[in-house]
C-alpha cells in the first residue's frame, strides 16, 4: 500500500479564495509542484478559505508539499496584492498553516 496525506492551508482573511484567478493560481501551483516534485497530486479541494490537497506521499513529503505551495502562492499573492499576506503567518490567532 503506498502512502497518502492530505494538507490543508487555510487563509489569512475569509473569502481570500473566492476570486476566480486565486484559485486558479493555487491550484496550478500545487499542480506544478507536483510534476517538478513527482509527487502524485489525488485531488485538489479548495472553499472560500482554504485549499485541501491530497497526496500520494507520507506526511513528511506532505509537509514539505505544503510549505513551497506556501511560499510560492504568498509571493505571488504579495506580489499582485501591494504586499497583502494570502496565508498569513504561523503565529496568527488560529496557530494553523
Amino acid at each position: 500500500m503506498s502512502d497518502r496525506s492530505s494538507i490543508t492551508l487555510r487563509a489569512r482573511y475569509p473569502g481570500a479564495l473566492e476570486d476566480d484567478g486565486v484559485r486558479r493560481t493555487v491550484e496550478s501551483t500545487a499542480h506544478a509542484i507536483g510534476e517538478r516534485t513527482g509527487v502524485a497530486i489525488e485531488r485538489v479541494a479548495m472553499d472560500a478559505d482554504s485549499v485541501t490537497v491530497a497526496l500520494g506521499t507520507h506526511k513528511l513529503g506532505a509537509v514539505g508539499f505544503a510549505a513551497e505551495l506556501r511560499r510560492l502562492t504568498e509571493r505571488w499573492y504579495a506580489h499582485k496584492h501591494e504586499g497583502e499576506s494570502l496565508w498569513g503567518s504561523t503565529d496568527d490567532e488560529q496557530g494553523e498553516w
